[in-house]
């Protein structure tokens, strides 16, 4: 099964970003939050797939048409 991606080029570095400071913040400011971090971990998966889930069901998609 071939994923199409939906994700595009500033979507995917934001996410990149936000993630990696989420898992930052939940690892020395909140002392370890599991919580934080999973979500931070998540963004970076989504970002590294160029995939969100969450877009299928609305038809979102933040990529440029034909990329």
């Amino acid at each position: 099964m071939k994923i199409k991606k939906n994700v595009g080029r500033i979507d995917r570095t934001l996410r990149l970003i936000a993630g990696s400071a989420l898992i930052l913040a939940g690892a020395l400011l909140m002392k370890w939050n599991i919580l934080v971090m999973a979500i931070g971990l998540a963004m970076i998966a989504i970002g590294l797939m160029g995939f969100c889930p969450i877009y299928v069901p609305f038809g979102i998609s933040s990529r440029k048409r034909g990329s």
